[in-house]
């Protein structure tokens, strides 16, 4: 980070997402013939630079963070040439084109979304966390709690002070590193959505020291996040292993607040009639 030093530098990040996607691209992959001896697998800046119909050196200066004003039909060419998917190109707009600063706006603490709570309590049965766009977790309903954070107090998000957040659980805390049977996939996971929401709110100081506190304190976090891989997870299935419940597979989705700026409502279910959904349906009469 340079500059202001909590903002979330864009032109860096733009040139660290296309030297990544770049490295990530081989020549068959691309669909052109390789020609002499190679240091790395993926293509050569000159290579993208054909393929997106772009010169060397302007690809260059994107690569360096020296052109800070590439048009749509410039962006559009560079994700159609690195074969980036919706989140990705989504991603590569955002770093290129970014959106007005909101200084103020950003180093706020977030409260729950109008409504959130109540749609809380109106699914007991259904685990559910209340995340903020930093993760912090806002508000969670009691089974919630207990699936997923039981050994702490179910009071912690109602104190802006004292809440969980999602991330620091994920790769510092010892409890939530066992409740994944694939911690691996779900960290990746998690940090290729953390790129996605960065690229939308650069201006957030405390999402950029947030960055800064797990790349010093989690070796793990620190090589997930060089990657740059970029994810916007909205579905798919957690495979927990619970300390009272034993091994549950179930799926998740996402959804995204209108107006509440990052906030999702996180919810779980399991599969009809399966070993999964009898345990939470235990695990739900314990905590009425």
């Amino acid at each position: 980070m340079n500059g202001h030093p909590h903002r979330i530098r864009q032109t860096d990040e733009l040139g660290d997402f296309l030297r990544t996607r770049r490295a990530a691209l081989t020549p068959a992959d691309a669909g052109i013939t390789a020609w002499g001896a190679r240091r790395v697998p993926g293509l050569r800046r000159e290579e993208l630079a054909r393929l997106a119909g772009i010169s060397v050196n302007y690809y260059i200066r994107l690569e360096q963070g020296q052109s800070t004003n590439a048009s749509d039909a410039v962006i559009e060419a560079l994700a159609r040439a690195l074969d980036l998917d919706d989140a990705e190109r989504t991603h590569l707009f955002a770093l290129a084109r970014p959106r007005p600063a909101k200084r103020r706006a950003a180093a706020r603490t977030e409260t729950p979304a109008p409504g959130a709570a109540a749609l809380l309590a109106s699914m007991p049965n259904v685990p559910t966390l209340l995340l903020g766009r930093r993760c912090d977790i806002l508000a969670w309903n009691p089974i919630g709690h207990a699936l997923f954070a039981g050994h702490l107090d179910p009071s912690a998000p109602e104190r802006p002070g004292a809440r969980p957040n999602h991330l620091r659980l994920l790769f510092l805390d010892p409890h939530t590193r066992e409740l994944y049977r694939d911690w691996a996939e779900e960290a990746a996971l998690a940090v290729a959505s953390l790129r996605y929401i960065t690229a939308q709110y650069p201006e957030d100081r405390r999402l950029a020291e947030l960055i800064g506190e797990l790349s010093i304190n989690s070796p793990e976090f620190a090589r997930l996040w060089a990657r740059h891989d970029v994810r916007l997870c909205s579905s798919g299935t957690k495979r927990l292993h619970h300390p009272q419940l034993g091994d549950l597979d179930l799926h998740y989705e996402a959804l995204h607040l209108p107006d509440s700026h990052g906030q999702r409502l996180l919810t779980h279910t399991a599969a009809a009639g399966s070993p999964a959904a009898d345990a939470l349906s235990l695990l739900g009469r314990g905590r009425r």
